[in-house]
């Protein structure tokens, strides 16, 4: 299966030392995961190294368990100049019945950098279907709660200085 140059997925399968005494995937495991899934979707679409900015509305919907196949489903939303959001859908999977769950969804900013390690411009995204046009919509707004966070939690930081 090829995907095209702005989507990658990934299968792990989901091993005792990555849980904790329940049996449960450690949060940590998953996110190491995550960052190096976004890694791999924002440098294959860049043509690039990328570096992780931020990492939003990471939700742990549901427990992950040792013995799970766990598929990451990732894709570029949205590009900046240098930037790139990447959603993360994470689902797991019952080896034995089959079954598969949302057990974890995120959204990466990620930017492309040179060999000096600054940024650089990367290929403007082009939403072609209805689900990536409403993705690339969801991510502009998101883009830009960041910034209002941004802008009001250094407010706050000038005000706690005083």
């Amino acid at each position: 299966m090829t995907l095209p140059p702005h989507q990658l997925a990934m299968t792990v399968l989901m091993t005792p030392d990555m849980a904790n005494f329940a049996g449960n995937v450690h949060g940590g495991t998953i996110l190491k995961f995550l960052d190096q899934v976004a890694y791999a979707c924002a440098s294959r679409y860049a043509g690039r190294y990328v570096v992780t900015l931020s990492v939003d509305q990471v939700m742990f919907r549901e427990p992950i368990h040792v013995g799970e196949l766990v598929h990451f489903l990732a894709a570029i939303n949205h590009t900046g100049t240098s930037s790139m959001e990447v959603g993360i859908k994470v689902m797991a999977e019952n080896i034995r019945t089959q079954a598969t769950r949302h057990a974890n969804s995120c959204f990466f900013t990620m930017v492309a950098v040179d060999d000096e390690r600054k940024p650089v411009a990367v290929p403007p995204l082009v939403p072609g279907t209805a689900d990536e046009c409403r993705r690339h919509a969801a991510a502009e707004v998101r883009k830009q709660l960041r910034r209002e966070f941004s802008e009001r939690s250094a407010a706050l930081q000038r005000q706690e200085a005083h």
